[in-house]
């Protein structure tokens, strides 16, 4: 990518009798050429497109240079490539390549009305910013934040999203539920101290199934993990039952959720759940007799030993009714291990091991998903001052991770890198260098010709224009 830095020489230890130096004056050159792949995922999902739609801009027509969708398209494609800060995009504007993703016409940049802007076809932090800290309210009025987006239209854009990309309706599907913490460094709005986590932080609640995210809300840490669930949980199955009436659906998550609202909830709509409960006396009493039985089996045997019980359980006060556990009772050599499931999935239909092992403990890979959002696209870049700007971060990143997990999903599918997390991705497919060269006909990408991973993208390329015919 060109910039303007200095074409000083940089001196480097020498090669035998040659001398190693390099220079930042390459031309126009690119450090992303691998977003191309993205642009393939996004022109078969209309990704940028669809999430433009869910903006209001009350800008002046004739006074704009960049629309919503090349605003909303700089910053998803900018997060999914690894740009996280908005001070990032006062040199990317720069770039050809991203111009070319948010489909700008003018690559270069060359046609801009100020001289001054000559050169950067895309928007700088500043335009950027504007875009996030638009407040509710928002209209033509506005000085100078005029774009606003609506929120509910972004919450069933995601829904959508995963509807869309099955084949089939499918029988089954499980909502998996999590919140994790999301820490703040300075006087956000919403800033509260989270006993558990020690830390001052959001509380942002999940929903996803499998890899697919239908949920990313974000909320202050003064309340419950289960605060606000049974809502997104009730909006998500009504969106899906208008698509897919006869569908079975499963709620689950940590003893965290274990919640009369829900279960009650749940059990109202006809949508089973299997949540973890957390133990106590009465609990772990009627666990007695099988934490003895595992406790005499690791004595003799050895490793780790478990046993299931499956019981009828009712809480003193919290709860409307009496409901199924499945109690784990297991003894590690270090000591007895006891845990607990709450579920309205009846014996006939799934035994207690099955339950636990199986269907339970399957949860845990939606852990590696939110760290997909935190660690690979700065799910957890709230740091603006107000809680519904760092919403609408949240939700970018979330749109970002949809991008690369569609090219993960249909680009990647039948290679080794099909079940790759998003920094692998990134780095081995997204993070290519190219020199661009832009003419009146064409804009030509120059990879590498000793790219190690030049097969496996014509794969995902192919793969992806399979799944989204080019339109002639």
């Amino acid at each position: 990518m060109q910039t303007q830095c200095s074409t000083t020489p940089l001196e480097f230890a020498p090669l035998g009798s040659r001398l190693v130096e390099g220079a930042f004056d390459g031309g126009t050159i690119t450090t992303d050429a691998g977003g191309l792949l993205l642009r393939e995922a996004d022109r078969g999902l209309a990704l940028v497109r669809r999430v433009a739609e869910c903006f209001e801009d009350y800008r002046d027509p004739e006074r704009i240079e960049f629309t919503v969708a090349e605003l909303v398209g700089q910053r998803i494609f900018g997060l999914a490539l690894g740009y996280e800060d908005l001070n990032d995009h006062d040199t990317l504007r720069r770039d050809p390549l991203l111009a070319v993703l948010v489909g700008k016409l003018d690559v270069t940049g060359q046609q801009r009305a100020r001289a001054r802007d000559r050169g950067q076809a895309l928007a700088g932090k500043s335009t950027l910013n504007r875009l996030e800290l638009t407040p509710a309210g928002a209209d033509e009025r506005s000085r100078y934040q005029k774009i606003g987006y609506d929120e509910a239209a972004l919450d069933r854009l995601l829904v959508a999203l995963f509807v869309e990309a099955q084949a089939q309706p499918p029988a089954e599907i499980i909502l998996d539920l999590d919140a994790t913490d999301d820490p703040v460094h300075g006087n956000q709005e919403g800033r509260f101290f989270h006993g558990y986590y020690r830390s001052y932080c959001y509380l942002p609640l999940y929903v996803f199934c499998g890899e697919h995210l239908l949920c990313a809300r974000l909320r202050t840490a003064d309340r419950d993990a289960a605060a606000g669930a049974t809502e997104e949980v009730a909006r998500i199955v009504d969106q899906v039952r208008a698509v897919w009436p006869a569908v079975r659906i499963i709620v689950r998550g940590d003893s965290g959720f274990a919640r009369e609202e829900l279960m009650s909830w749940c059990e109202g709509a006809g949508v089973d759940y299997v949540l973890g409960l957390a133990r106590n006396n009465r609990l772990e009493e009627a666990l007695a007799g099988p934490l003895e039985q595992a406790r005499r089996a690791q004595r003799r045997r050895g490793g780790a030993v478990r046993y299931f019980r499956d019981f009828q359980y009712r809480t003193r006060t919290s709860w409307s009714r009496t409901r199924r556990v499945v109690g784990k009772a297991e003894q590690l050599a270090q000591g007895p291990n006891p845990r607990f499931v709450v579920t309205s999935l009846p014996r006939r239909r799934i035994r207690a091991r099955r339950l636990y092992e199986r269907l339970y403990c399957g949860r845990g890979e939606m852990e590696n998903r939110i760290k997909e959002q935190q660690l690979w696209l700065f799910a957890d870049r709230t740091s603006t001052a107000r809680l519904r700007a760092n919403q609408l971060r949240l939700l970018f990143s979330s749109l970002a991770y949809v991008l690369v997990m569609t090219v993960r999903r249909v680009g990647l599918r039948g290679t080794g890198w099909e079940r790759a997390q998003v920094g692998t991705i990134r780095t081995g497919l997204l993070k290519l260098g190219a020199l661009v060269r832009v003419s009146v006909r064409r804009v030509r990408f120059a990879f590498s010709s000793g790219c190690p991973q030049a097969a496996l993208f014509r794969t995902v390329l192919a793969n992806l224009q399979t799944a989204y015919p080019l339109r002639q």
